[in-house]
């Protein structure tokens, strides 16, 4: 599977020429326009939508650029396209993307605190459980970090 990975741009606008998007489309742009407008706007750290074959399939970015040499990163694959390896490939080219910029870096995930495919996408790509949080928004959720060789 070869999947485009299509920039959201500080001012909302991505390029994707001859796509019509669905309306969810519209939404993760607007989210995370306003995300850039409380954690700053600096690629590669920034949201992206992800295109198979020229289709909007998901969605997946950093949720700021990195703080305390930490960064996190979230993934969303549309329900229409689950459980055909897109959550997966987008987390890869994520660890890939921040590696390249900073290969010093803590890349983090965090997930509902219950066993989920996005658990296990994280154990596949190497990521193991550390600790329970209390995120201010979304209350328990369980962080994870990626270990490297």
């Amino acid at each position: 599977m070869k999947l485009e990975f299509v920039a959201i741009q500080k001012d909302g606008e991505y390029e994707s020429p001859g796509t019509d998007a669905p309306t969810v489309v519209a939404d993760v742009v607007g989210a995370m326009t306003a995300l850039y407008g409380a954690s700053g706007y600096e690629p590669p750290w920034i949201g992206y939508l992800i295109k198979e074959n020229g289709t909007f399939v998901g969605t997946c970015g950093f949720k700021s650029p990195p703080q305390y040499d930490r960064v996190e990163i979230a993934y969303f694959t549309f329900p229409e396209y689950e459980s055909r390896g897109i959550a997966t490939e987008m987390a890869a080219e994520l660890i890939r993307m921040a590696l390249d910029a900073r290969p010093d870096v803590t890349i983090a995930a965090q997930t509902l605190p219950k066993e989920s495919a996005s658990t296990a996408i994280l154990k596949k790509l190497n990521f193991a459980f550390v600790e329970t949080v209390n995120h201010p928004e979304d209350g328990l959720v369980w962080e994870w970090q990626l270990q490297r060789m």
